[in-house]
C-alpha cells in the first residue's frame, strides 16, 4: 500500500545535458512532424523542471525553444515562448507533484503539455491565419502515456542499490 520513498543520489549536470541533447535529437528525426509523435524536448524539460527546478529553469527552456525554432523553421520565439511557459508552470507545481505516484504525476503533467501545445497552435494561427487542426493535441496524450517510462529512465542513475553493499561508502 505505502511504497517506501528512497533517497536519490544527486543528479549529474552532465546527465541533465545529455538527456536534453538526446530529447533534441529525437525531435530532429524525420518522424518528428507526424501526428502523434510527442515533443520529447517538452517532456524532458517538464521532467527536469519538476525534479530539478534549480538546475533546469526557464533560461534553459528558452534556449531549447530557440533551438527547436531554428530546427522547425517556425517563427523565432514560438517554441521558446511555449517552453518558457511550460518550465515556469512545472517549477510552480513541482513540490506538489513530487508527492504523488508516477501515474498521478502524469495526470498533473498533462495540462502543462496541453497548454504548451495550445500556445503553439495559437501562435501558428495568428501568424499564418490557418488553423493546424485539433489532431495536433494527440501528442500531449502520447507524451503523458510515456511519462512513467521517461521518469524511470531519467531517475535510474540516481537510484541507490536496493541490496546495499556495506563495503561501499555510499
Amino acid at each position: 500500500m505505502n511504497r517506501p520513498h528512497y533517497i536519490l543520489q544527486p543528479v549529474s549536470p552532465l546527465f541533465i545535458g545529455v538527456s536534453l541533447l538526446a530529447a533534441f535529437m529525437l525531435n530532429l528525426l524525420p518522424w518528428g512532424h507526424w501526428v502523434g509523435v510527442p515533443d520529447f524536448v517538452a517532456l524532458v524539460l517538464v521532467f527536469w523542471g519538476i525534479h530539478q527546478p534549480r538546475k533546469v529553469g526557464i533560461g534553459i527552456a528558452f534556449f531549447m525553444g530557440l533551438m527547436m525554432d531554428v530546427h522547425d523553421s517556425t517563427l523565432l520565439g514560438e517554441n521558446a515562448l511555449a517552453y518558457t511557459l511550460l518550465s515556469y508552470l512545472a517549477i510552480m507545481i513541482h513540490r506538489r507533484v513530487l508527492w504523488f505516484p508516477v501515474l498521478t504525476q502524469a495526470l498533473h503533467v498533462f495540462p502543462l503539455l496541453l497548454a504548451t501545445q495550445f500556445v503553439q497552435l495559437v501562435v501558428r494561427f495568428i501568424v499564418s491565419n490557418k488553423f493546424p487542426g485539433w489532431e495536433q493535441l494527440v501528442e500531449s496524450v502520447i507524451a503523458v502515456a510515456l511519462w512513467p517510462i521517461i521518469t524511470w529512465m531519467l531517475l535510474a542513475p540516481q537510484r541507490r542499490a536496493v541490496d546495499r553493499d556495506h563495503t561501499r561508502p555510499i
